[in-house]
């Protein structure tokens, strides 16, 4: 009998101990978790340089370099990045396939209210490029009545649609069609094919691609729309919000000591003026 009693009494103490495990497991947040685990799992395109793209058969990039100084601060804790297509990034993350978008994600009113978004990693003001030597786009205002690209799902389509009902609302004609892409080195190669006059993009991207390919194309520096910025993605519950924290707390410390500035100089050729208070309320 007592040695039945002390079979149950353990029993009911390695259940009890079971319990208070499976309790602290559930009550750990994003971060304790991929503290424990030693890995966090990232979305990124790594089709949008200078951000991210493929080099030599490696995902290099500003925000590449980026992460890697943020993850200076968990050094144990090992980097499973996923390479997506952009439209799949944010329903990936509310599905909670992967525990942050780590890419350029272009900030807007949705998107603010709907997701945590980190403290900016970049300007994203919108611009446009040019076949060089065109001379009949050198504003804004030129693309009234021209056939112009963006990526599909993107902030800039929005800005693209919402510039064309602008010059609509100033007496000019729209943009005659907005043309989508999976990605911005579809929309690139048609522009230089002459099947779109112009391609809608953030103003660093731009600036990029010229130093790259500037024997065919040209950006105008003049921007359109609200200012903007890029940032990275997370989700908006408590669950992530001392990862969130904890990346915006590294970003404080790069600008601070002149790291974020460095990487700037070596990606995009100069350094950008960013909130590191809180990411400031898109209008739109």
């Amino acid at each position: 009998m007592r040695s039945a009693l002390k079979l149950c009494t353990s029993t009911l103490l390695v259940a009890s101990l079971s319990l208070a495990v499976a309790s602290i497991a559930t009550a750990a947040d994003l971060l304790d978790r991929i503290k424990a685990k030693g890995e966090i799992t990232i979305a990124s395109e790594a089709r949008y340089p200078p951000f991210e793209y493929v080099e030599n058969g490696k995902i290099v990039g500003y925000g590449v370099d980026l992460f890697e100084e943020v993850m200076k601060a968990l050094p144990d804790v090992k980097v499973n990045r996923l390479d997506l297509p952009f439209q799949g990034l944010l329903p990936g993350l509310q599905t909670e396939k992967f525990d942050a978008i780590i890419t350029s994600v272009t900030v807007n009113k949705q998107r603010y209210d709907t997701y945590r978004l980190s403290l900016p990693i970049a300007d994203a003001s919108f611009s446009y490029v040019k076949r060089k030597g065109d001379t009949a786009l050198n504003t804004p205002e030129d693309l009234s009545g021209k056939n112009v690209g963006t990526q599909a799902g993107s902030a800039q389509l929005k800005g693209t649609e919402a510039f064309s009902e602008d010059l609509k609302a100033k007496g000019l004609a729209p943009i005659a069609n907005i043309q989508t892409y999976v990605d911005f080195n579809e929309a690139y190669a048609d522009l230089a094919a002459g099947r779109t006059d112009a391609v809608v993009n953030s103003l660093p991207n731009l600036l990029y691609l010229q130093t790259q390919r500037g024997d065919v194309f040209e950006t105008i520096r003049t921007t359109f729309g609200d200012p903007t910025y890029f940032s990275w993605a997370f989700r908006k519950d408590d669950d992530s919000k001392a990862l969130a924290d904890f990346i915006d707390d590294q970003f404080r410390k790069l600008a601070a000591d002149g790291t974020m500035a460095k990487l700037q100089e070596k990606w995009f050729g100069f350094t950008m003026k960013l909130p590191t208070d809180a990411l400031p309320e898109p209008k739109s």
